[in-house]
């Protein structure tokens, strides 16, 4: 026994590290790092070194755990400033964009594929969902404009919650066991609205929480977090409403409250995404049988061109239409963009799994198909989307990494101590410590070096990766960390530009 363990974590161990370092080799490629997963977990099945695995119970269940951390990484990372203009385009887009893109694909695979309504219906259902560990890590390589990348992010992290209530509903027995059309319509809202309202809740009950508690540790706040956003999904389910929605909006609340060791707490969410990520999709390719490949690749093709240039096309225009003459509206250009970028990935796949267990006709046939497709158009668009990107226009200039804040509770004083760095591309370099102009309350009191640290004075120059310990009474945090971002972005002049009304970012 002892000796199975010890081979099992040998392979896990070396399957983690092989992924790690195919996370490099995918970026040089341009290729999104999930496909590398994926054909590593068909290398080592039954293809391979011979892994047989069959579980499509426990590959759901385990697909949905990894799910949670990557939404709950996304809603953590998402800031409120850039989420807030386009929550209601991406609220529609995950809502009345994904019944589009069903009802689409549904109809073309019903007649192209021959297949029933039920099984056709699941197609369009399955494949409507934008995978939000395809989008994230792509984002990240490709620099598009903040708003269209907020709304690619917020769309991929809201639209799974309504995506899994009709993959769930169209893997019942029949269409109809759940009752009429307006019943299930009723259902969809209820678990929508109430999971919203669940992450509400836990997203700003654990902030109020978290500020309050001073845990004897540092890393004891990202564990909490972590445990909320978790909590979110485990009451919504339990509630009978969208797990998943509560997860992202309990992320979104705790990513952008004032929250001890927020530094900590997102470099530990990122790395367990990252974990999730890697055996999600090793998991996925060690479930497909690549012998039943072979008849899914054309049947793919088919689904695939429908989904990008048909279904998503169109439900991109009719989502954004009522936008059109409003301060959020998006051009052809941006919707040109958004109908391209988005990606599917392992999401899919593992939606697949859902009527795959429950059993129903021509489930297998479902899971190779998009298992195929995922592969072949996550390629296809990873490796595309930084040239269209450009051809389109809608790159983002280059821009400075923004500041790095780490907060600290100093609670007995009721005063904040902030850690921030001075980032390559900073307009804080060259700026003498009393051009900074911090309000009242506030005051640098020491600054790291090349090693070394002392206590500045008025005159002294900051540099590229100083790094500044800052003392702040609570009431004046909020503005001391608006002015250190202003000056990083404008330099010692921030604050004649606010004044005259040219810059008022946050």
């Amino acid at each position: 026994m002892s000796h199975q363990l010890n081979v099992a974590l040998l392979l896990g161990a070396a399957v983690l590290l092989v992924c790690v370092g195919a996370v490099r080799l995918s970026v040089r490629l341009g290729l999104p790092s999930l496909l590398v997963y994926l054909l590593l977990g068909l290398a080592i099945g039954e293809a391979g070194l011979g892994i047989q695995f069959a579980d499509a119970e426990l590959t759901r269940t385990l697909g949905i755990c990894a799910l949670v951390v990557i939404i709950a990484e996304g809603g953590l990372t998402a800031r409120w400033s850039t989420l807030r203009p386009v929550l209601g385009p991406a609220l529609v887009l995950s809502t009345l964009g994904v019944a589009v893109s069903v009802a689409v694909v549904g109809v073309v695979v019903h007649l192209a594929l021959g297949v029933g309504w039920q099984q056709a219906l699941l197609f369009g259902a399955v494949l409507s969902s934008t995978d939000a560990a395809a989008v994230f890590s792509t984002l990240r390589r490709v620099p598009v404009r903040p708003r269209l990348a907020a709304l690619l992010e917020a769309e991929s992290g809201i639209n799974d919650a309504p995506v899994v209530i009709l993959v769930v509903l169209l893997s019942a027995t029949s269409v109809s066991a759940e009752g009429p059309w307006f019943v299930q319509l009723g259902w969809v809202v209820y678990e929508l609205v109430v999971g919203a309202a669940i992450g509400l809740v836990a997203g700003f009950g654990g902030a109020w929480a978290l500020r309050r508690a001073a845990l004897p540790s540092a890393g004891l706040y990202p564990l909490a977090a972590i445990g909320l956003t978790v909590f979110a999904y485990a009451a919504g389910a339990v509630a009978h409403a969208s797990g998943f929605l509560a997860v992202y909006v309990t992320g979104v609340v705790l990513g952008n409250a004032r929250l001890p060791h927020r530094r900590a707490m997102l470099g530990f969410a990122d790395g367990l995404a990252w974990l999730a990520q890697i055996g999600l999709f090793v998991l996925l390719g060690l479930l497909a049988s690549p012998s039943e490949m072979g008849g899914a690749v054309i049947p793919a093709l088919v689904v695939g061109l429908v989904l990008v240039l048909l279904a998503r096309p169109l439900s991109v225009l009719l989502s954004l239409a009522p936008f059109a003459w409003s301060s959020t509206g998006f051009g052809w250009r941006d919707q040109a963009f958004l109908s391209w970028a988005g990606l599917r990935g392992a999401v899919p796949v593992v939606l697949a799994t859902i009527p795959l267990s429950a059993g129903v006709p021509g489930a297998q046939n479902l899971f190779n198909v998009v298992f195929v497709l995922v592969v072949i158009y996550t390629a296809a668009q990873g490796v595309s989307l930084p040239p269209a990107a450009r051809r389109l226009g809608v790159t983002a200039p280059a821009e400075p990494t923004d500041l790095q804040v780490e907060a600290a509770p100093l609670e007995r004083m009721g005063a904040d101590l902030l850690q921030v760095e001075v980032p390559a591309g900073s307009k804080l370099n060259g700026v003498h410590v009393d051009e900074l102009r911090l309000p009242v309350g506030a005051v640098v009191t020491l600054v790291l070096r090349d090693g070394g640290a002392f206590v500045p004075a008025p005159e002294t120059r900051l540099k590229t990766r100083d790094s500044l310990l800052i003392v702040t009474t609570e009431q004046v945090r909020d503005i001391a960390e608006r002015r250190l971002r202003a000056v990083s972005r404008r330099g010692r002049l921030a604050r004649w530009f606010a004044e005259h009304g040219e810059d008022r970012r946050q």
